[in-house]
């Protein structure tokens, strides 16, 4: 086909959102509460089916008892509003002893501390804050900051840096383990560098950073060191208890000065609950915004919210409390065996290539044998949600798995499924769909995007159901034509 043909398939094919007119949502005549339920429910059907423990991303669900008093934990406090923790003493304790749990769990000492927040971007965010702030108070001739990272990092560093004005510098990874070298960080460094950051592990491979490395040349050159262990940090040290080989990554290293945890993850609990730690309480005061300059009372935020629910700090403190310690190291050994086994599985089999080598329950496998797209669209047909994963730089295109403790029970069949789609997709490959030319590609605008197409699966103001097609496309994309139809496919998804 020749350019002006794909060009014109595009054109058709790209679509964006028609957005109705007026809305019909309020009625002269209120609807009784059980109807109102009917219809979340009604809603809540088309969702994602987390509870068939099938799911391997997005969700980590806990068990049915931990799952109920989560709920009835975040309903005794939905109310309470954590803007002012001297109006709710009852926050400010569970805080405390949240923040304080963590801490030991990550080596802090009686110096250290720390804050909850509402998601590991919060945290990432409230980190490079610090990190900004501290250099405009000890550091005035900084007049272009920035902080060096991997291009593994996660994509809440560039946010961050986005939203805060500071540069990333992103240094490449090793093309066989997707870890950074401690030479591309020096070449990295110069006079505007604020901090490095180290992954443990990284979302998208599941592997470790060099963190001892990172820090001892961010000590050298008296930079701050943050590691990124919002996926780690609620599961590394039970594995480390149980025996697995994993290096240490969190404040018993020295020179690393602050770390990012979830415990909506791997804690189990509902979202959004994560912190960001300290190793010096000096430090947490650069993360700190104050506003006494307006006609109302003065305002001093610790993290990115002011008025928040006390529910999901509730609901964290009580599955702490509820699983333990022991609860945390039981779940960890089950989902560290699952993951061996499926890690030993995507090993096994010749059309699958397992990508770096991962330390914990998060592995990702590419293939150059069989379509991964039609491998993800066939399990997904057998109950299974696995992730795709774009590719980019030396990453290939990949499948991701986030093994919980759901998916336990479930793994053989799983592994059973996987070598069965991928053995019969090398057998008969099918076509893998129009290979889009990356000249047409970088070649779209967001009027080509904008326009209507209901074969590309986008309904008026809805999901589409089937996004082979979309992705097929993005994967092809290059990161900033990726972005472009990211940007105009969500904005005409959200009225």
């Amino acid at each position: 086909m020749e350019f002006y043909g794909y060009y014109c398939l595009l054109n058709e094919l790209l679509l964006g959102i028609i957005m109705k007119g007026k809305s019909d949502f309020f009625q002269k005549e209120r609807p009784s509460s059980q109807v109102i339920e009917g219809l979340l429910s009604e809603m809540k059907n088309a969702d994602l089916p987390w509870q068939s423990g099938k799911v391997m991303a997005y969700v980590y669900e806990p068990s049915a008892e931990a799952y109920d008093l989560i709920k009835k934990a975040y309903m005794m406090f939905l109310t309470e509003n954590g803007l002012d923790p001297t109006a709710f003493g009852s926050l400010l304790k569970m805080e405390q002893e949240v923040i304080g749990t963590a801490l030991e769990l990550l080596n802090g000492d009686g110096n250290s501390a720390g804050n909850f927040t509402f998601g590991g971007t919060e945290s990432i965010i409230l980190a490079i804050k610090t990190a900004r702030d501290y250099a405009r108070d000890k550091r005035p001739d900084v007049q272009r900051p920035n902080i060096v990272l991997p291009v593994t990092a996660h994509a809440a560093f560039f946010k961050a840096c986005h939203y805060l004005c500071v540069e990333a510098k992103v240094i490449p990874v090793d093309e066989k383990t997707f870890t950074p070298s401690i030479d591309a960080y020096r070449d990295a460094i110069d006079e505007n560098t604020l901090m490095l950051v180290g992954s443990s592990p990284s979302y998208a491979h599941g592997v470790i950073d060099p963190i001892k490395d990172i820090a001892a040349l961010a000590q050298e050159k008296n930079l701050l060191c943050h590691v990124d262990a919002c996926v780690g940090g609620m599961y590394l040290p039970f594995a480390q208890s149980l025996g697995y080989d994993i290096p240490d990554f969190d404040f018993s290293v020295e020179g690393v000065t602050s770390i990012s945890m979830d415990f909506h993850k791997y804690g189990y609990t509902a979202k959004g609950a994560s912190c960001i730690l300290h190793k010096d309480r000096a430090m947490r005061k650069y993360q700190l915004y104050t506003c006494s300059a307006w006609s109302g009372y003065s305002i001093v935020n610790p993290t990115v919210l002011s008025s928040k629910t006390g529910g999901s700090l509730a609901a964290c403190w009580a599955n702490l409390k509820f699983l333990g310690y022991e609860g945390y190291k039981s779940i960890v050994e089950g989902t560290q065996a699952a993951k061996t086994k499926v890690e030993e599985a995507v090993k096994a089999n010749p059309h699958l290539d397992l990508l770096g080598q991962p330390v914990m329950n998060m592995i990702a496998f590419g293939s150059d044998k069989v379509d991964l797209f039609e491998l993800a669209g066939r399990m997904k047909q057998k109950g299974w949600y696995i992730q795709l994963q774009f590719k980019h730089g030396i990453s290939p295109t990949n499948i991701h798995l986030s093994i919980n403790r759901a998916n336990v029970r479930h793994i053989d069949n799983f592994i059973t499924d996987l070598n069965a789609v991928a053995n019969e997709l090398a057998a008969s490959p099918v076509e893998g769909g129009i290979p889009f030319p990356q000249e047409l590609l970088d070649s779209l605008t967001p009027e080509m995007v904008n326009q209507l197409k209901e074969g590309l699966g986008v309904g008026d103001g809805e999901a589409p159901g089937d996004l082979t097609l979309v992705n097929r496309i993005l994967d092809a994309a290059s990161p900033s034509t990726r972005d472009m139809i990211l940007k105009e496919f969500v904005n005409g998804l959200f009225r």
